[in-house]
């Protein structure tokens, strides 16, 4: 299904690299960064707050679309771009890792996975081919294989046995995207195998073998740490194809995404930009703020000084500080906006400094404004 879904790599600085996605619905400067729709909207947002903060894409979620209102009703509406109002393109995951993280019972087999909706209790069953059936129905631009997200801690057998049973997932997913997707959308196989190398390089392998228009790193920020997940990303990275965007799932922090690029990760995303927003934390170009704090109650300045975000410019930090212990709506909506905003320009800037060769010193300095946890090595 790629015959209108390419990527094309035009810049490499050390380890990071500078490229572009293009499918019939726009084009996705990488590195990028995916803010999160979970259920057709980016929380607090309106969607073209969400495209003039510089957003490419934005990424909607297979088990909660599925759930409420349905993914037969969106595709009876339109599918998810018009159901949300989003011209550009829409990445969905497969629904595998809220099946397990959220489902309040769930039972595993070859087949898929049987649970009970954390809604309603309501029984349903997600195999890979409803998992595409669904993205599909829903029109995902780009759509993610289904697959068990391995937790952590987890016992090296388990791990082997979750890696391969996913590897099978792929292989019915790809074959299921083959019968239903439609010319210029992609599929992302997902790499599995815990923080163990030897599974990462097989399921690696596997993926290859399959043969995707992407390559997503899953298993990680679940609770290994920073330290184990650079180094599963330095044993993993290196042998996925190099013409193909590589997505980690899930991440992170700021200092995350910088790190994670330097090493040659291309897509990300995560809630923690909204997620923060409604509870009154800001990203900014000096690092974290949380707007709780009383020493913000007088504080005459902006949020950002060095931002050209409207809510982060515009506003007063005594004004948003209000906000936030007045529980107004306006404070997530403000929030949310900032950080968004913060991301996508930290995303822009790392572009440009991969484009100009100067990607290492970038990062190395933003970092330490930002506040760079014990001087991890920018080149891995």
């Amino acid at each position: 299904m790629s015959k209108d879904f390419t990527f094309h790599l035009a810049a490499t600085d050390g380890a990071a690299r500078l490229g572009e996605i293009s499918c019939p619905r726009g084009r996705i400067r990488t590195p990028a960064f995916m803010p999160v729709g979970t259920a057709g909207t980016v929380k607090a947002m309106l969607p073209q707050t969400v495209r003039e903060a510089g957003a490419d894409i934005v990424l909607g979620n297979t088990y909660h679309l599925m759930l409420r209102p349905g993914a037969e009703q969106v595709a009876a509406l339109g599918g998810l771009h018009a159901f949300m109002n989003w011209e550009g393109p829409v990445l969905t995951d497969s629904g595998g890792f809220q099946v397990m993280s959220l489902a309040k019972l769930r039972k595993i087999t070859e087949a898929g996975v049987t649970f009970q909706s954390h809604i309603d209790g309501s029984t349903h069953e997600l195999t890979p081919e409803r998992s595409i059936e669904i993205q599909c129905l829903l029109g995902a631009d780009i759509q993610m294989v289904f697959d068990e997200c391995t937790p952590f801690p987890c016992e090296k057998g388990e791990a082997r046995a979750s890696m391969e049973l996913s590897m099978r997932w792929a292989e019915r997913s790809k074959t299921a995207f083959a019968k239903k997707g439609k010319g210029g959308q992609g599929l992302f196989g997902i790499v599995q195998g815990g923080i163990y190398p030897d599974l990462r390089e097989a399921s690696v392998e596997a993926l290859k073998q399959i043969g995707f228009e992407g390559y997503a790193v899953g298993g990680l920020a679940v609770g290994e740490g920073q330290e184990r997940m650079l180094e599963t990303l330095k044993v993993t990275l290196p042998r996925l194809p190099e013409d193909k965007p590589r997505y980690l799932m899930g991440v992170g922090t700021p200092q995350d995404l910088i790190h994670c690029v330097a090493r040659g990760i291309d897509m990300f995303d995560c809630v923690m930009p909204t997620r923060s927003g409604r509870h009154g934390q800001a990203f900014t170009w000096a690092g974290r703020i949380n707007l709780r704090n009383a020493g913000f109650a007088d504080d005459p300045r902006p949020l950002d000084a060095a931002s050209s975000c409207p809510a982060a410019r515009d506003y007063s930090r005594a004004y948003l500080h209000h906000l936030v212990k007045s529980r107004e709506y306006l404070a997530p909506m403000l929030l949310s906006w900032a950080n968004v905003h913060f991301y996508q320009e930290l995303m822009a800037a790392m572009r440009a400094a991969i484009g100009e060769g100067r990607f290492e010193a970038f990062a190395r300095e933003t970092l330490a404004r930002l506040g760079a946890n014990g001087g991890s090595s920018i080149q891995g």
